[in-house]
């Protein structure tokens, strides 16, 4: 009987982890305001699932490439299963957003989200589910820095710097490209 690993889950993990990012992005970019419900649930759900994926590997590339920098050892792969067990407790979070989509429909993801129609009981499952999803965010966060800390065998600091130390190296040139052009034309 075969036993299952600690990897055996991580590209499932890693497509849950994109569905929710891409559900995320939805709500903060009111895709309901110019898509139907169900455009918005299959663009979050393959998009997502596809882009989150990818996404997922090159940032744990970078993570490592950049970890290097601050002394750090981990390998691509040990950070891809750092970032898909770390975003467990966000998955979860995917739950508490069905249940507001099943509450207020393609409105969760509407800019003019009306609360004031629904009753009592409604808003309350709907901030209490908010503020779940918070909570859940917040503790991905802290196990992913957590994780990122012991893979590479640095404290919490650079841990911490690791972090954001990809998205620099990605911004930076996006920015200076964009300031030159700019300046150009």
């Amino acid at each position: 009987m075969h036993q299952r690993g600690i990897d055996d889950f991580v590209q499932t993990l890693l497509l849950l982890a994109g569905i929710f990012n891409a559900f995320d992005r939805a709500i903060e970019k009111n895709l309901g305001d110019s898509m139907s419900l169900l455009s918005v649930i299959g663009f979050s759900v393959f998009g997502g699932a596809l882009l989150g994926w990818i996404s997922y590997y090159l940032y744990a590339a970078l993570l490592s490439w950049t970890g290097k920098w601050i002394g750090g050892r981990a390998s691509s792969k040990e950070l891809v299963r750092v970032l898909a067990y770390g975003m467990l407790p966000a998955i979860t979070a995917l739950v508490f957003l069905m249940l507001q989509i099943s509450i207020y429909g393609e409105a969760v993801f509407q800019e003019d989200l009306d609360l004031t129609k629904g009753s009592s009981f409604d808003k309350v499952i709907y901030y209490t589910s908010v503020f779940c999803e918070i909570v859940l965010s917040i503790w991905s966060f802290v196990l992913i820095l957590i994780g990122i800390s012991e893979v590479q065998n640095v404290g919490l600091f650079k841990a911490f710097l690791n972090l954001i130390l990809p998205i620099f190296i990605v911004l930076l040139p996006i920015l200076l490209i964009s300031v030159l052009y700019s300046a150009i034309v």
